[in-house]
């Protein structure tokens, strides 16, 4: 199974992942993990350190000429701010040393407070630099990897924003893994243009009052396998792994699957997906999309559909929210850092990648195997199965250089 693990702090001298379990010989090079990260910093709303924290990334093990070689995988995301400004060799030098300017007007809605206080430190920085969404790049690294294994499945993971602030888009409005570069070119990675349109104004309007927007995003994954998680044990179910990894991501409030929240309110004869047997594919088919693709903590083969809420970011262009100096007790308003009014669109890259993660690893724990082609072959076995199952419904494009 895959495992992994992040490292480094926001402004420190880089971000490091390491993923264990892969197996051998997936073609994998920096040209498949760096446009990934370049997706992480798209979306209007961005402040201008998108520009200043650019991802030189290296592969520093568990690559050969281009194969994996079955050991873990080691990732360097070089942090070029670090390198080019000497207030970050001072502020996060891993030396013994004293801060010249510690941060203490904690902010509400951050990690700031609770983590002084939980670690004994008089200085936010020390938990800021952590709990910083900087974090999320070696995440997306990971996730980069864990959708190439996907792909040898058939497997293909993509997002879009759903809405932004009070704006939604038409609900139903889903794209295909075709649509993932139209997409992508949404300046919010909106797949509705008339709700793409009405988000700018909004993420305009807040910009000029120095607020920020949170949203929601929709995470789609076609091809999925019929299988994946399981009905035996409370920890093994997929859509409760889902929901962990989507709401460990920073300022995630809320994951549903599928219709989650809404069927709540519906009474059980219009609730549930019902079930078709299709005589041209030879295969079952649920009518709709309810439930996720997910039914007694299991894959059912069909459109996986997970959701996040995303709250506004805690740090203002134009700092309001009232707070309390952690040094005089006195009362305040909360620091600014560069920040964002809104990074909706990047959270739904980074969703991608925390489902890409739960997939991938669910398989590898379904399929096994040493190698892709044992991983490959064993996948195959399965679906030979089942009664027509198809080796793929929707597999993701090539990305143009």
């Amino acid at each position: 199974m895959l495992r992994y693990l992040t490292a480094g702090e926001s402004h420190g001298q880089a971000l490091v992942v390491i993923i264990e379990g892969l197996p051998a010989g997936l073609h994998l090079t920096v040209d498949d993990i760096e446009p990934e990260l370049a997706r992480r910093r798209l979306g209007y709303g961005r402040g201008p350190r998108q520009r200043f924290e650019q991802d030189e990334l290296t592969l520093v093990g568990g690559v050969r000429h281009g194969r994996t070689l079955g050991s873990p995988l080691a990732i360097e995301i070089k942090n070029s701010e670090w390198f080019r400004s000497d207030k970050w060799h001072e502020e996060m030098s891993p030396a013994p040393g004293v801060t010249k300017d510690p941060l203490t007007s904690v902010r509400p809605g951050h990690a700031d407070l609770v983590g002084m206080q939980k670690y004994g430190f008089t200085d936010a920085r020390d938990v800021l630099e952590r709990a910083s969404a900087r974090e999320t790049a070696a995440r997306v690294a990971a996730g980069a990897v864990a959708k190439k294994l996907l792909a040898e499945l058939g497997v293909c993971v993509i997002s879009h924003v759903i809405q932004m602030g009070s704006v939604r888009s038409t609900p139903g409005v889903r794209p295909r893994p075709d649509d993932l570069a139209a997409v992508d070119a949404d300046e919010v990675r909106c797949f509705d243009p008339t709700a793409s349109a009405a988000m700018i104004e909004e993420i305009k309007a807040c910009a000029k009052d120095g607020d920020s927007l949170g949203g929601v995003v929709e995470v789609l994954a076609y091809g999925v396998p019929v299988g994946l998680g399981s009905h035996v044990h409370w920890d093994r179910k997929i859509d409760a792994a889902l929901a962990q990894a989507v709401m460990s991501i920073q300022a995630i409030k809320g994951v549903e699957i599928g219709d989650g929240f809404e069927v709540a309110g519906r009474r059980g004869s219009v609730a549930h997906d019902a079930i078709s047997w299709v005589p041209q594919i030879n295969d079952y088919r649920r009518d709709s999309s309810l439930a996720g693709g997910t039914e007694g903590g299991m894959t059912t083969g069909e459109l996986l559909v997970v959701r996040a809420a995303m709250k506004p970011l805690a740090t203002l262009n134009r700092p309001t929210l009232k707070t309390v100096d952690v040094v005089t007790k006195e009362q305040t308003v909360s620091f600014k850092e560069r920040t964002d009014v809104t990074a909706v669109p990047a959270c739904a890259v980074v969703a991608e990648t925390m489902v890409a993660l739960v997939l991938a690893t669910e398989a590898q724990r379904k399929f096994g195997g040493d190698s892709v082609s044992e991983f490959v072959r064993n996948a195959t076995s399965f679906k030979a199965t089942l009664p027509g199952h198809p080796a793929s419904r929707g597999r993701c494009p090539e990305r143009p250089p």
